[in-house]
């Protein structure tokens, strides 16, 4: 049933261009929740286009953030089950979408359950409760699928011991670097890595104070972690140990948005750039009125420029060539929020989505387009068809929920021009809630889209 895949990415593209793929991972577009190490949330592969598509639900009883593919061509998906929270990794059949295989995994913190990479052997790496870095492997048995736990290293010391041990700190994300070493950083803002030749793990502590709510992001330059306060480059000094390469601080305004899960930047940090495809990393901050994007040099940390852009955002920007694409969060309403995120300022608005692209010249940021799209995911652009694709969420009477009167539409963006070409409806009620997650797409054009319940499959007719 496993179709092995290839991905080139030296051909004719028909918007921007992508980061360089880094060694230690799976495919480039399917390897990470973003796409690749850099974040850049494009893929090499065409979507499922503006014609004909069908779409399947599957019903997992899990919320699905991350859906990835190795270069064997299976589906793994990291989901948070619905009744206790904990994450639960399903193997799909390529085919349908069904799953084939399951493996439940120990509970720890929120975002515990959301983070992991595919590496180059198509195995996940993540962290879970037990404190323990896992690779988890899939094989065909008798013809049964299995999900198992190929190998664990304890990283526990790493994670809680500069805050006296115990639980007092969880992994919020991991990602491989260009050197092979598995960083990670924690809800409490410790950074580090696992070194795989040596089975050590050490760490830092980015700020007291601070937390990380999103994922982190590598290129050869280093790694760049967005917390609550400042954005970072960090990387291995000459003992072997992290350090802090800059630190730039940011507006977090004054206190967290609606449609926003922590007081502070959304954004997982993207590299971009028109030549090495990593020269410039780009976050948001969370400024009043509007939130500005910031677009750093990934060298020197020194500040390119900066504009404003939508009300607010959970969301990391697109990033291809010297473009970006920032999508709207403020106002969606989330089911819950994590715990310790405080209260929202205002208590609740309306949703009323936008996306803004922007590209970075010699003058600095410009504004090329500005749409009014309800994105309800975290959109990925094709470089290979030139498309932005997401879903889309519409109400007939706003309630302060997703209720009866909403719907969820399959949608379809000209990334040249900001134009909707498609919207089609793919379901009506909360369990199809695509909940500000992102979309992964195969390379056959099949979107796989997670939901708060299971995930959508939808593929050209």
């Amino acid at each position: 049933m496993a179709v092995m895949l290839t991905v080139t990415t030296g051909s004719a593209a028909a918007f921007g261009s992508l980061p360089p793929a880094n060694p230690h991972l799976g495919p480039l577009g399917t390897a990470t929740m973003h796409g690749d190490a850099e974040s850049s949330d494009a893929t090499p592969f065409a979507g499922p286009g503006t014609g004909n598509v069908d779409s399947d639900f599957r019903e997992l009883a899990a919320a699905c953030p991350t859906i990835l593919q190795g270069a064997d061509g299976m589906p793994q998906a990291l989901c948070t089950k619905v009744i206790d929270r904990a994450p639960k990794v399903f193997l799909l059949d390529p085919a349908n979408g069904r799953p084939l295989a399951s493996l439940d995994l120990a509970k720890g913190s929120l975002l515990g359950g959301v983070y992991a990479y595919l590496d180059n052997h198509d195995r996940m790496v993540t962290v879970d409760g037990s404190g323990q870095l896992l690779r988890i492997g899939h094989r065909q048995a008798g013809g049964d699928w299995q999900v198992f736990i190929e190998s664990r290293n304890d990283i526990a010391q790493a994670v809680s011991g500069h805050c006296g041990g115990g639980d007092c700190d969880a992994v919020s994300s991991v990602m491989a670097d260009f050197a092979g070493r598995v960083w990670f950083a924690t809800d409490n803002a410790a950074a580090g890595f696992l070194d795989p030749a040596t089975g050590i793990a050490r760490s830092i502590v980015l700020g007291p104070g601070e937390k990380v709510a999103n994922s982190i992001s590598t290129a050869p330059e280093g790694v760049a972690i967005t917390t609550t306060h400042a954005l970072y480059l960090v990387d291995v000094d000459s003992s072997g140990n992290p350090q802090v390469l800059w630190r730039e601080a940011y507006d977090r305004g004054p206190a967290r948005k609606p449609g926003q899960l922590s007081w502070g930047s959304g954004a997982t940090p993207t590299y971009f750039g028109p030549g090495s495809g990593t020269e410039y990393l780009a976050i948001t901050d969370n400024a009043v009125p509007k939130v500005n994007l910031l677009v750093f040099d990934t060298t020197t940390g020194n500040r390119v420029c900066s504009v404003p852009t939508v009300a607010g955002t959970e969301n990391s920007p697109i990033g291809s060539g010297n473009s970006l694409f920032i999508a709207s969060t403020y106002g969606y309403p989330y089911p819950a929020v994590p715990e310790g995120a405080g209260p929202s300022e205002p208590a609740n608005a309306k949703f009323t989505g936008g996306i803004v692209r922007v590209d970075v010249t010699g003058s600095g940021c410009q504004v090329k387009w500005t749409n009014d799209a309800l994105s309800a995911a975290v959109p990925r652009l094709s470089v290979a068809d030139g498309k932005i694709y997401t879903v889309t969420r519409h109400t007939l009477i706003p309630t302060g929920s997703v209720g009866v009167t909403d719907s969820f539409r399959y949608a379809v963006i000209d990334a040249a021009t900001g134009r909707i070409e498609k919207e089609k409806v793919i379901g009506a009620t909360a369990i199809h809630n695509t909940l500000q997650m992102v979309g992964t797409i195969s390379p056959d054009r099949t979107l796989y889209q997670g939901t708060m319940t299971g995930l959508f499959r939808i593929a050209p007719r």
